[in-house]
């Protein structure tokens, strides 16, 4: 099977390392707006260097991941679908909500196999989360990714980025959505104040409040004021049952006493592209987010970002074709309008 990489970024290096290590996988080759970088990482794991993408494509891949920045997917996504060609996208699939939309409607009239990288999806302990989670109704999830402010001029630009709950804590609300099921109406408020980053607009501190379609609440909270990773994960609590969940493990505790099971991330990492490389070659199915799956955590993760930036509570309409709105509250509830 012949990949070819659109990017050739940290992210797009971790992909080539990982998928260069499968004996039924070639690296076709890679391009990047930064040619250097593609040439860079070609040095490092084979493959050409391409001009564009469109260069890319007419060499014939089998599969395209697009590993690009917030601000810069859209164009890539739609030569690829043009193509007809599988493809795999990087978190957050997009800065906004209008490309997410538009691509996913692309891959949907296509019929076209897809993935994206919410690897944590792979962590075993998720799946044993899942299973004591089965018979317990959810009551709480308090989620948070505290962090610092990534080495990369884009981060801490709100068009650029998106901001640390669409860059950095879409991984947590991916969980939240599976794990508790999905998001009605969201509250949140920024700090208004920026990282002591040159350029930067992003909130340095977002809280917010999670209503579900079940009853249950939530919390998410996002920081990047530290200068080291702190805490990314989430606590539920069911009856009778407390789970903390991190890349890195599960704490189970309930009436038998507490219990850690540790979990290994890049094994999880691993795991995302041999499910989507298996799904491609038709020798397997565990493609746990398609493209579809990944847009609704992108709306749950901009109306997040959309609460704080207005100050007003938004809605999340749950059905098939739900698109974001605001929901504009009075003394005595929310009226949802489009945004």
């Amino acid at each position: 099977m012949r990949v070819g990489l659109v990017g050739a970024g940290g992210v797009a290096q971790r992909h080539a390392r990982v998928l260069t290590g499968f004996e039924d996988v070639e690296l076709l080759g890679v391009t990047d707006v930064a040619p250097e970088a593609a040439r860079a990482l070609a040095g490092t794991y084979g493959g050409q260097v391409f001009a564009d993408v469109a260069e890319l494509l007419a060499a014939g891949p089998d599969a395209v991941y697009v590993c690009v920045p917030p601000f810069a997917h859209g164009p890539a996504e739609e030569a690829v679908v043009a193509a007809g060609v599988p493809m795999f996208v990087e978190k957050p699939v997009a800065v906004d909500l209008e490309t997410a939309e538009r691509i996913a409607a692309l891959v949907e009239r296509a019929g076209l196999r897809t993935g994206v990288g919410h690897h944590w999806r792979y962590l075993h302990v998720v799946e044993e989360a899942r299973r004591l989670l089965a018979d317990r109704p959810v009551r709480m999830v308090n989620g948070a990714w505290l962090d610092k402010v990534p080495p990369v001029a884009w981060w801490a630009r709100r068009d650029r980025s998106g901001g640390p709950v669409v860059e950095q804590a879409a991984h947590v609300l991916d969980l939240v959505r599976l794990l508790v099921g999905e998001v009605t109406e969201v509250t949140a408020y920024g700090d208004g104040t920026p990282p002591p980053v040159d350029g930067a607009d992003i909130d340095s501190v977002t809280a917010a409040t999670l209503r579900f379609a079940s009853g249950a609440v939530g919390t998410l909270a996002a920081a990047c004021v530290l200068t080291w990773k702190h805490r990314a994960g989430l606590e539920i609590l069911a009856d009778g049952l407390a789970l903390s969940l991190a890349e890195d493990g599960l704490t189970v505790r309930d009436a038998d006493g507490e219990r850690h099971l540790p979990a290994d991330p890049d094994a999880a990492r691993v795991a995302v592209d041999r499910a989507f490389v298996d799904a491609v070659r038709g020798v397997g199915d565990d493609v746990r987010v398609p493209y579809a799956e990944a847009l609704r955590t992108q709306r749950l993760a901009l109306a997040v970002a959309e609460s704080a930036r207005t100050g007003r509570p938004v809605a999340l309409p749950t059905g098939p074709a739900a698109r974001l709105t605001a929901a504009v509250a009075d003394t005595d509830a929310g009226v949802a309008v489009d945004a």
